[in-house]
């Protein structure tokens, strides 16, 4: 589920949860709410948040992670803009519910060109058991899908640990969970999957007695997540993501055997080419890449991965002369209903052409080198396609597909791989 224009957290976690706690209302009337503007978009450095009326503007240079200050708004007169700080284009428009009173916060969150909102109200009543308090986990981002949450001992192991919110889907909310206060790491997982992390805070503090909310938000990969925490009405504290996902591709000519390490950990255990690896979290930065080809250690430099992106390392070329190259790797899902996201990675050994892929017969990527992968494309879904990679010093497809089912929502890649004294192999993988 996404949100679309403004949705408010009423609608989903229940009336219930959000029963005012009465007071707070920083002085407003009755016919007055305060309310304030969380910038959660990692598209925008700096937003507005303005009333439609007057033109006047409640917050300005709200950065990433950070909140503006709270201001009066007219219940009666509610419709007010999210701008781009700076040139004042209206980003976001929309016109919230607001109780007299009452504070809340309008969260801005979403990608450049596609900025969402929703509303959090920020009177919901306190825990009032000794020792107790609550916490909202807000998933924003719809890219990462379903995920769990959990809060443990700073040295705890997940293996045996349950959820503190489990199956957060994507634009929806764990709804208040009621738990003993104190401080706590903070695991982000698939759902279901614990091995699977996305998020990583080594701590934060649930205060006794108090409301708090942890808004996750996307990264540039797709899959991992990063994450904003703060108390009800206080100063948000942004956690970002410190790791990447990454995965080794041997695609190597002649069958050669590829291993990979890094540090102490295995990214591709001794595999014959072609060979397509696992995504691996790894700490984002300069990271050191053990790489062998029979046996024979490669020349590798540091490989540098930005934190919350996806890459895949390909080990390609003739077995004597093997390359390595760093491909970044968009993992984020469709945006337009009805489509799915393709490329194709080349990774012969040895011809210099380029290749051509085809979907129903019309060419999607266009002269892709060896070592190069084409840009990201949007295709149509379908339940029956032809898929066709074709070189110009081949008279025949070096791979294709017939009866392909191209799931909407899919993420895919199409390697290429081989070659040299062996024929070329093409595998598709689909990534989401």
């Amino acid at each position: 589920m996404r949100f679309g224009s403004l949705a408010t957290l009423v609608a989903l976690i229940g009336s219930s949860l959000l029963a005012a706690c009465g007071g707070g209302g920083g002085g407003s009337s009755s016919s007055t709410a305060q309310v304030r503007l969380l910038n959660a978009s990692v598209g925008y450095s700096s937003l507005d948040y303005a009333i439609t009326s007057s033109s006047s503007k409640l917050n300005t240079g709200v950065a990433y992670a950070a909140a503006g200050s709270y201001g009066d708004i007219n219940t009666g007169d509610t419709a007010s803009q999210v701008q781009a700080n700076g040139t004042g284009t209206t980003l976001a428009s929309l016109t919230p519910t607001l109780t007299g009173g009452k504070k809340y916060s309008i969260i801005a969150y979403g990608w450049s060109g596609a900025l969402r909102t929703t509303l959090l109200e920020e009177e919901v009543e306190a825990p009032t058991a000794a020792g107790t308090a609550k916490l909202l986990v807000l998933n924003l981002a719809a890219d990462a899908g379903s995920v769990d949450v959990y809060l443990t001992a700073a040295a705890d192991s997940l293996d045996n640990a349950s959820p503190t919110a489990s199956t957060v889907n994507g634009g929806a909310s764990s709804g208040y969970v009621s738990l003993n206060s104190g401080t706590f790491r903070v695991r982000v997982t698939g759902a279901g999957n614990r091995n699977d992390v996305r998020l990583d805070i080594p701590a934060i503090t649930l205060e006794a007695l108090k409301v708090h909310s942890l808004v996750l938000t996307p990264t540039q990969g797709g899959v991992l997540v990063n994450g904003i925490f703060m108390q009800q009405q206080g100063n948000p504290t942004n956690y970002a993501s410190t790791i990447a996902r990454a995965r080794v591709v041997a695609a190597v000519g002649n069958n050669a055997t590829v291993s990979a390490t890094t540090g102490a950990k295995t990214l591709l255990q001794s595999s014959v080419a072609p060979t397509i690896g696992d995504y691996q979290a790894l700490t984002a930065g300069a990271n050191g890449i053990n790489v062998t080809v029979n046996g024979v250690a490669m020349p590798v430099s540091n490989v540098n991965l930005a934190a919350g992106g996806d890459y895949t390392l390909m080990v390609y070329g003739d077995a004597a002369a093997p390359q390595l190259i760093n491909l970044s790797d968009d993992n984020r899902l469709p945006t337009t209903a009805g489509t799915a996201k393709m490329r194709l990675v080349n990774g012969l050994a040895t011809s210099a052409a380029g290749l051509t892929m085809t979907l129903d017969f019309s060419a999607i990527a266009s002269n892709i080198l060896p070592g190069a992968t084409s840009s990201v494309l949007s295709v149509p879904a379908s339940t029956s396609s032809q898929l066709a990679v074709t070189s110009p010093i081949a008279a025949d497809p070096v791979y294709s597909v017939t009866g392909l089912t191209v799931l909407q929502g899919g993420v895919y890649t199409v390697f290429v791989m081989g070659g040299g004294t062996t024929k070329p192999q093409g595998a598709l993988r689909r990534e989401r």
